[in-house]
């Protein structure tokens, strides 16, 4: 006999952050941090100026990957909880 399965609004949005926990935590491992550049300005004499450009780098532990996957792993499973 087949069963019909309802999803209630909240299994669905639980479900939905636990994919987007998934992905983030995936892309956090494999990526290993978030990359930027900023300009400087370095000179300026009269109308002349010059720039210089920086690069910047915030490292992200593999734990905040592991962590992210785990808990998007953790929700995906409570919101596919059937009650019976």
């Amino acid at each position: 006999m087949a069963r019909s399965v309802h999803l209630s609004r909240a299994e669905v949005i639980v479900k939905l952050i636990g994919v987007f926990l998934i992905v983030i935590g995936v892309l956090a491992l494999a990526v290993g941090g978030i990359r930027y550049t900023t300009r400087e300005k370095v000179l300026e004499l009269g109308p002349i100026e010059a720039t210089a450009e920086k690069h910047h780098n915030i490292p992200l532990s593999p734990i905040v990957g592991i962590a992210a996957v785990a808990g998007g792993i953790a929700l995906v499973v409570a919101g596919s909880r059937t009650r019976v």
